[in-house]
This record gives structure tokens, C-alpha cells and sequence, in this order.
């Protein structure tokens, strides 16, 4: 697919240079981050450094750099402006669900309550001070991301611990026993499910999945699916789930954006339907049929870090501490 004619805007591109620079494959490229270090931005065709979040300029800055560039759709690619980003909608193509989902989504126990409203499989949870069914359980801070905080208890002494030891609101839910799966998903601005493509997490760190496989699993794909139409999720959105042998399928969370594990779906994706060229395809207006199941499995995706060096006035260099690059494998 050659590089299109309308823009894409990435907000809160952070360290994500593997998304970026797949969309910059695709299409002019913008890269909004407040942070001069946040390493993703060098990959985009142009950088901006927009006010925070919770400024009344954030959506006016986006909005002049959409009506500038020809902006054709606006990703986040951290939960921290979904809300923002679909209260701006439809003067920002923002490609995101009702402000409401993304409000409920972003609370774990609002995510919860809101999954069940759906007929949907979450594992029990409740908020402090209910007693829960059963041990062990995990803490989790309701507003939480990337792990943080997380903390398993035996029993009631531990809990009640890790409750008085993390510092903001928590809930408390079953320990799933058994294996964690992911599932990467793209919906349409109608909310249709394009695709879902199911993933072992094999490995993580902060919250973030460095080791996996895809797997084409149907009850995966059918949950994966089930949860964005029920939800009307827009573009893009990750859904992960614990097999237990117990329970079954339970729902642990629910992010209306990328997921960490951005490589395995696109690793995944037929030729010409990565997320990115689907996403780039429908900001110009296009109709992308859904395709969900159709995607290659089995392969085993391993991450690693690199890194840029800036100079003075914080352009990059080129240089690297190789002569040309990361070495290719072998």
C-alpha cells in the first residue's frame, strides 16, 4: 500500500516506535507527545509537543494540527486521553468508542460492572471493604497501568496489607488460575470487528508483553469479538483473558487502544490488512470488510530495546553504537 494521501495523528507516542514507524510505512505521520525524550516521535514525519492532557488547549492544539496536516484519524496510543479524545468527537477523527465506554474502561471495576451488564465473563470482583468469595486474590488499583501495583494475596491478612499499602483506590479479584491470553482486535467506525487475532503472553514486564505466540483459537477470537461489538469499540482494542480451570474464560481487562504486543498481530496480518493499513485505508473514507479468523498463527515474537542518540539542540544524530544499526538475526 503506498503512503497515503490523508494524515494519521498518534497521540502519546511515548517509547512506540514499532507503531509509529509502521504507520509512517503507510501514511504522513504525526507525533504528538509533550515529553522531547519520548524516543516514538523520531519516527513520524513531523513532531509536536501538545499542552497536557487536562489543559482546555489539549483538543484545540490536536484539532489545528488535524485541520493543518489533513488529518484523517487520530489514534492514542495511551489510555490517559480516550475520554478526552471521544468527548472531541466527531470534529476530531478520533478513532476511539463513546466517552462513556472509555471512561468505564478505563476504571478496572468500572470495566468489570460494565462487562457483566453485557453478559460478558469477568472474573469476581469486588471493591474493599466486601469480603471476597474466595482466596487468593489479586489487589489491583482500579486506575491502573502497566502492572503497577498489582499485588496477590493468600488470604485475608494479605490483603488487607497490599489494601492499606497501595496508595489509591483498588478492588480486589479472584487469582485466575491458568493460562493468560490476549487478543488484538480492530474494529470499524461502526463498530464492527474487522479482526482478532489471539496471542499467548509468554513473558511480560511492566505490564507489557515481550515473549508470545499467535494462536488461532476460536473461543478466543468469538470472546475478543464479542466484547467490541458489545461495546462499539472504534479502531483499535485489546482484550485480556485467563483460562481457568475452574471458572472457565474470565475477562482481567479491557484496553480501547494497542495493546503492548503491537509486532504479533502485525506479524499476523495477511498481506495488506495489518492495523495500521486498515486503519490509514479507512481515514480516507474506505470500507474495510471483516476478515475476523483470517490471519497467520504459530509464530513466536521475542523483544528487545535500542535506542537513539540526540545532539544538542535534540535532533538525532543517525549515529548508532554499531556501525550500521542492530544487527540483523542469523
Amino acid at each position: 500500500m503506498a503512503r497515503s494521501d490523508v494524515a494519521v495523528l498518534l497521540t502519546g507516542v511515548g517509547k512506540r516506535y514499532d507503531i509509529v514507524s509502521a504507520f509512517a510505512e503507510h501514511a504522513f505521520t504525526i507525533a504528538a507527545d509533550p515529553s522531547p525524550l519520548a524516543p516514538a516521535q523520531y519516527a513520524a514525519d513531523v513532531r509536536a509537543a501538545p499542552p497536557r492532557i487536562d489543559d482546555p488547549d489539549y483538543v484545540p492544539f490536536l484539532l489545528d494540527l488535524c485541520e493543518k496536516h489533513n488529518v484523517g484519524a487520530v489514534v492514542p496510543l495511551t489510555d490517559l486521553d480516550l475520554e478526552v479524545l471521544a468527548s472531541a468527537r466527531p470534529q476530531l477523527p478520533a478513532f476511539v468508542p463513546d466517552a462513556e465506554i472509555a471512561r468505564d474502561t478505563f476504571d478496572k471495576f468500572g470495566a468489570h460492572e460494565l462487562l457483566l451488564r453485557h453478559g460478558l465473563p469477568s472474573p469476581p470482583t469486588v471493591l474493599p471493604p466486601t469480603e471476597p468469595a474466595s482466596y487468593p486474590v489479586m489487589v489491583k488499583p482500579r486506575q491502573g497501568s502497566g502492572a503497577r501495583s498489582i499485588h496477590s494475596a493468600a488470604d485475608r491478612h494479605e490483603m488487607e496489607f497490599f489494601i492499606q499499602y497501595v496508595k489509591e483506590p483498588v478492588m480486589i479479584q479472584r487469582l485466575m488460575q491458568g493460562p493468560e491470553f490476549s487478543v488484538d482486535l480492530l474494529s470499524d467506525l461502526e463498530g464492527r470487528c474487522l479482526n482478532a487475532i489471539p496471542r499467548t503472553m509468554i513473558e511480560s514486564r511492566g505490564g507489557e508483553s515481550i515473549k508470545g505466540s499467535v494462536i488461532h483459537d476460536e473461543e478466543l477470537i468469538g470472546l475478543g469479538r464479542s466484547v467490541v461489538e458489545a461495546l462499539g469499540v472504534r479502531g483499535p482494542c485489546t482484550v485480556q483473558a485467563f483460562r481457568d480451570a475452574e471458572i472457565g474464560l474470565g475477562i482481567t481487562d479491557v484496553n480501547t487502544r494497542f495493546g503492548g504486543a503491537f509486532p504479533a498481530p502485525m506479524y499476523a496480518a495477511l498481506p495488506g490488512r495489518t492495523y495500521p493499513e486498515l486503519i490509514v485505508k479507512m481515514a480516507r473514507g474506505e470500507s474495510v470488510e471483516p476478515h475476523v479468523g483470517e490471519f497467520r498463527h504459530g509464530h513466536t515474537f521475542t523483544r528487545w530495546y535500542w535506542q537513539i542518540e540526540l545532539d544538542e539542540q535534540m535532533r538525532p544524530t543517525g549515529r548508532d553504537i554499531v556501525e550500521s544499526g542492530p544487527r540483523p538475526p542469523r
